[in-house]
């Protein structure tokens, strides 16, 4: 179980850091209105669990970030808005973010880069020269390189989040992205992703796809 109070401290110090000191009102309903979000009934994966896992990614990967903080609101937005059955969920959560953070005393900038950063997770592809898109979309993949317990985990929370797909249709759709992740020329672009957790990421794509597809 995710400790609240803690996940509400950490967006506080993220928020306060990303803004002009004492500018802005209390962080503390910003947070509650996504710590909300996040225990949404319609979760199974996209669960407090993924943004406390994602946060604490972003820590380990900080070192390669341009703006840790940005990075850190970022996560906490990026899947702010989630319904399974809808694919606009990153824009949602995008505009979520242009609309609440300059009210919390963001600057137009600041804001806009966490917007960019929340899109980006719509494809996971930042460019060579986009640090802070590298660590976000890092943090958001660290699951594939999961131990085997917590990968299969993973695995059926997905599958409970899609209750409403047939199973035959389920599998083929998710072999399908398997298959194009495995395609990619790497999974993660930071250089502490690409030396702890692509090798062991690719094993558990190979032996998921291998499972729906025997």
């Amino acid at each position: 179980m995710a400790d609240l109070d803690a996940l509400r401290t950490r967006f506080s110090h993220a928020l306060e850091r990303a803004r002009p000191p004492a500018d802005g009102p209390d962080p503390t309903p910003y947070a509650d209105d996504l710590l909300a979000r996040w225990q949404e009934p319609q979760r199974r994966y996209h669960t407090l669990t993924h943004l406390a896992d994602v946060l604490d990614r972003v820590d380990v990967l900080q070192a390669h970030a341009a703006d840790p903080d940005v990075v850190r609101l970022a996560a906490w937005f990026h899947d702010a808005v989630y319904l399974p059955d809808r694919s606009e969920n990153e824009e949602r959560s995008a505009r979520l973010v242009e609309r609440a953070l300059p009210e919390a005393g963001v600057s137009p900038t600041k804001t806009a880069e966490v917007a960019r950063l929340v899109r980006l997770t719509m494809t996971h592809d930042p460019a060579d020269d986009d640090p802070d898109g590298q660590v976000l979309c890092d943090a958001d993949l660290a699951i594939l390189a999961a131990p085997p317990s917590a990968y299969a985990a993973y695995t059926l929370a997905v599958r409970e989040e899609y209750h409403f797909v047939p199973n035959e249709a389920f599998r083929a759709g998710r072999a399908d992205i398997l298959r194009q992740l495995l395609d990619l020329p790497r999974l993660f672009t930071t250089p502490y992703g690409a030396e702890h957790w692509e090798e062991t990421a690719r094993h558990n794509l190979r032996g998921e796809l291998e499972l729906l597809t025997s």
